[in-house]
């Protein structure tokens, strides 16, 4: 079973920060990739930030810089802090993990699994 928890989202100032959390549950499975993405009403969901299983990050042009992300305390989790947030930083904001799943004949498939999200709004 897989399941993604998210916590952390907020109201917050222009400036301000927040950091947000997610767990993920996915035994006997492998996650390659942790990350957040991000919806804001009538847009598409945009990759903010990854985290592969190697330690390599990746971040969206819009918030290298001020966003990090971060292996969590617990195993299968990961952080996003978010610094000097902008009113266009409002998104709902969902975690993603990316999972091997290995089939009886030996072949491994990618899937993605999402969270439920956690609203990000950014006063100005």
């Amino acid at each position: 079973q897989v399941q993604l928890v998210e916590s952390g989202g907020g109201l917050v100032q222009a400036g301000g920060s927040l950091r947000l959390s997610c767990a993920a549950s996915v035994s006997p499975f492998k996650i390659n990739v942790m990350g957040w993405y991000r919806q804001a009403p009538g847009k598409q969901r945009d990759m903010v930030a990854t985290f592969e299983s190697d330690g390599t990050t990746t971040y969206a042009n819009s918030v290298k810089g001020r966003f990090t992300i971060s292996r969590g305390n617990a195993e299968n989790s990961v952080s996003l802090q978010m610094n000097s947030l902008k009113p266009e930083d409002t998104a709902v904001y969902y975690c993603n993990a990316v999972v091997s799943i290995r089939s009886t004949n030996g072949i491994y498939t990618a899937s993605n699994y999402w969270g439920q999200g956690t609203q990000v709004t950014v006063s100005s």
